[in-house]
């Protein structure tokens, strides 16, 4: 195999490698084992997750892409990883304006570059609901659910620092109450009206993660659902980078125009050599 470019970046602690896929000839290869392979810290790239720029199905559309996990499974959406979809249009002049749309699985998205990040706007969230009650060995505890790009446990605590992320995030993630999907599963404690802290247990990555931008947006709307807080919403993430999330209620116990912001970073580029791939 020859070595082909990429671009490492972040968004808000979640990093990627991001490769324009209509450069390198990749239909041969088994995309969900190479994400799995360049994925691998200190041994490969390292990553949260693998983005392949490709043609749009639809020509009004800029481009689209394909997002894999750092297991190798194929999301619907990543909201960090969104924004920086959107640099990276604009860097490899795939855009024509600081305004652009892109495909994935979970539908069209709009992006507008906005400094050195991007602001996004998300698909309404689906499957709200606002209490569940899940059962654990320890004894049951109250989550709220929806899919905001992807599917999203929340849980709402009074100290964020003492919580077992991994350990109570794994026993969620693969929860019956989830299945056959599973979930992400995302702390939450309330600051202000205004603010929330949050860390995540990510789905794919199996582990925490410095941020998850679709986990934002399941906060602040789960928060919201809650009565504790109004839009816009500034949430303080495991990185302490700071998203910014709006949106607005529906009045049937939905929301709509919801937006994410925030950095989008580039750090750094270079070329994957076959050595990155071995087992």
């Amino acid at each position: 195999m020859r070595e082909f470019p990429f671009f490492k970046m972040s968004g808000s602690g979640n990093d990627f490698i991001f490769v324009d896929h209509r450069d390198v000839d990749w239909e041969s290869w088994d995309l969900p084992e190479m994400a799995r392979l360049l994925c691998r810290r200190r041994i490969s790239v390292g990553a949260d997750g693998l983005v392949l720029i490709v043609p749009p199905k639809d020509p009004s559309n800029d481009f689209a892409w394909r997002f894999f996990n750092a297991d190798g499974s194929e999301a619907e959406m990543c909201g960090n990883a969104a924004r920086c979809a959107a640099r990276f249009a604009a860097l490899k002049g795939l855009a024509c304006s600081a305004t652009m749309r892109f495909e994935t699985i979970s539908g069209v998205i709009e992006a507008e570059l906005v400094g050195d990040g991007a602001r996004v706007r998300m698909g309404d969230p689906s499957q709200i609901r606002p209490q569940v009650r899940v059962p654990l060995p320890q004894g049951a505890i109250e989550l709220s659910f929806m899919d905001s790009g992807v599917p999203h446990a929340v849980h709402f605590v009074g100290n964020l620092e003492g919580v077992d992320v991994v350990g109570l995030g794994r026993l969620i993630r693969h929860h019956e109450a989830f299945s056959p999907r599973g979930t992400n599963v995302d702390f939450v404690e309330v600051l202000d009206p205004s603010t929330i802290k949050m860390r995540t247990y990510e789905r794919g990555v199996e582990d925490e993660t410095l941020a998850c931008g679709t986990g934002a947006v399941a906060c602040a709307l789960a928060a919201h659902l809650r009565g504790e807080v109004q839009p816009p919403v500034s949430v303080i993430t495991r990185s302490g980078g700071r998203l910014a999330v709006d949106f607005r209620a529906d009045g049937m116990g939905g929301y709509t125009g919801v937006y994410l912001q925030g950095d989008a970073r580039l750090i750094y580029q270079g070329l994957i050599k076959p050595d990155a791939l071995a087992q």
